[in-house]
Parts: structure tokens; sequence; C-alpha cells
């Protein structure tokens, strides 16, 4: 087929080398315009553009769809290289702008979504972050037919996959995306003869945007609660606590099945051993396994102590102002 594509991140990317590995023409790609990033703050492509260039298809990198919104000039530009494509199908993954009702009309199949849960759990912007966080014990992608509304439209192929205990975002996303564009490319095959599902009424709930204010880790938690969070945070914008007024990462972590002593505060760590520092949470202990000082490398817990000096009793904080791990 002809395909327009329409994603910016790496998870996009995926599934745009897939489509193209399976013998479709992909006409045009639309992604996000170029951002700052690195020390330096750099323009810099993102990973479905840089994809893009490297394979010679025509890139398009409007700020807006929106025909009556802030930037109509480029909308406009948008929809004359749209039409121009003559594509039969648009396919969308992790985008980042709106498409606006003239978008999901344009082409004759119709514009394909991939979404990474099973749907109607998790619409929104961080489904794989928040079913760690939840302790959700599947996931999976969902092709779905777009429509107007968030994630709202009616599936054509479903596949779950299990979340395993020590899934981070970071590991379950390359499994995602992996079955996303596996799943897109056998949807696009067998089109003619998939029959649209609407979505379940129940059982709706809604990723919320990651926000960097997250990543504080509060010792008064359950101790699940605490490791679930962790992992959810790897690896952005990765959980932080205080250590004598210093930010410290933790990327790694388990629970104990140990208690805290009786009248431990929660966040004071309660024995130090070779490979983790015990912390008193809520319920239980939570076993530090992987941290990280800002402007340092991720150390496992036996070289971290090697230059810190940590005593029992001690006591880590949360911390609102989480600063970048360099």
């Amino acid at each position: 087929m002809r395909v327009i594509f329409a994603g910016t991140p790496e998870f996009a990317q995926v599934a745009l080398a897939q489509l193209q590995a399976a013998g479709h023409e992909i006409v045009l790609v639309l992604t996000q315009p170029d951002r700052p990033a690195g020390r330096g703050m750099k323009l810099q492509a993102s990973p479905v553009k840089q994809h893009a260039l490297a394979h010679n298809i025509p890139v398009a990198q409007p700020r807006s769809l929106r025909l009556d919104g802030k930037y109509p000039e480029d909308a406009a530009a948008a929809q004359a290289a749209l039409q121009a494509a003559r594509a039969d199908v648009m396919v969308v993954v992790a985008y980042g702008l709106i498409l606006p009702q003239w978008v999901l009309d344009l082409p004759p199949r119709g514009c394909l979504n991939i979404h990474a849960s099973l749907l109607p759990r998790w619409r929104g912007a961080a489904p794989i972050h928040r079913a760690i966080e939840a302790g959700d014990t599947e996931t999976g992608v969902a092709i779905m037919q777009m429509d107007a509304g968030l994630d709202t439209g009616d599936t054509l192929l479903v596949e779950s996959l299990p979340i395993a205990p020590t899934d981070t975002t970071g590991s379950l996303h390359d499994k995602l995306a992996a079955l996303g564009g596996r799943l897109v490319v056998q949807t696009l095959a067998q089109l003619d003869s998939l029959v649209p599902v609407p979505q379940p009424a129940e059982g709706i709930c809604y990723a919320h945007k990651i926000e960097k204010r997250e990543a504080a880790i509060d010792w008064s938690q359950s101790a699940q609660t605490i490791v679930r969070r962790i992992r959810a945070f790897n690896p952005f914008p990765g959980a932080a606590t205080q250590l004598a007024g210093d930010s410290l990462k933790v990327w790694a972590a388990s629970v104990s099945e140990a208690q805290p002593p009786v009248g431990a505060v929660c966040g004071s760590i309660v024995a130090l051993a070779l490979d983790y520092i015990a912390v008193a949470a809520m319920d239980s202990i939570v076993n530090i396994e992987l941290v990280q000082r800002p402007g340092g490398k991720r150390l496992a817990v036996a070289d971290f102590l090697r230059g810190c000096d940590l005593q029992p009793g001690m006591v880590l904080e949360g911390t609102a102002d989480v600063p970048e791990a360099r």
C-alpha cells in the first residue's frame, strides 16, 4: 500500500522500519519539528525523521494541522503535501499532534493508530509508564481505527503481552515497539477482512502525561508502590530521593521480605549490605540496588558505597526539584 506515516519517537521508528521491510511504499512522513536536546541544546531530528532522511522519504514537520489554529500556514502546507501523496492509508504512532477531522477523512482506508495498551485501559499519553506504576501484570498493543476522540476508535487487532516483575518502562517499551510494528503490518495485510470492534464502555483508564515532579520518591508509601514507581520512571524521569541535601536517582530496587524495625522513620536507612541499601517504607523495606548522582554514572550499590559514607539511621527524603541525570 501507499502509506503516510505520522510518528516521532523511537517507538514509532520501529514501526516505520517494519512497514518498509514488509514492502509498503512510505510516500510521506509527518513528524514533530526538530527540538533542542543534549548538553549543547542543539536542534535534533526525531528518530522517525532520521530514518526517513536515511531512506529518502519526504518529510513534513508542521507545528499544527489545524487550518484555523495558531499556525495556519503550516497546516495548509501539510494539507497540500498529504493530498499530493495520494496514500491509501495513514499509520499514526506517538505522533504528538492532534489530527483534525480533515486529516482523518483524507486517506481512503482511514487512519490507523498503534497504541501501547489493551484499550480501553490506559488511553492517553503514557500507557507504558502507567501500566507498570499501577501494578498491571499484562499489557499489549491495539491497532485502532482512529476517530475524533482520544484513543476511542474501534480496534482491528489486539495482542497482549505479560509485564515481567523486573520490567521497566524502557524494557517494556522495546517489547511493545516490536509487537506494534508486527501487528500493524499484519493489519494492513488483512485490512479487507478485519471487523472493527467497538471498545467496551467499562474499564476505561487515562494514562496522563508523566511530569518530572512525579519522580520524587515518597517513602511513606508502601514498598510495592515505591518499587513499581521506580520501574515505571526508568528511564524517564528517573525516581529520585535526597541524601544529605543532594539528589540521588534510584534506578533499580526490590521489596524486602523483612519488616522495618519498630519505630523506624519512613525513608530511614535500616541496614547496609554488599549489594543493597535497605530503606524503611510505610509497610516494609525497599532494597535500593542501582543509583546515580547528578553528573555521574549509574552505579551498583557496592560501587556507590565505596565512595559514600552511609550509616544506618540516616534518612532519605523526597525532592520536588529533580535535576537531569547526565
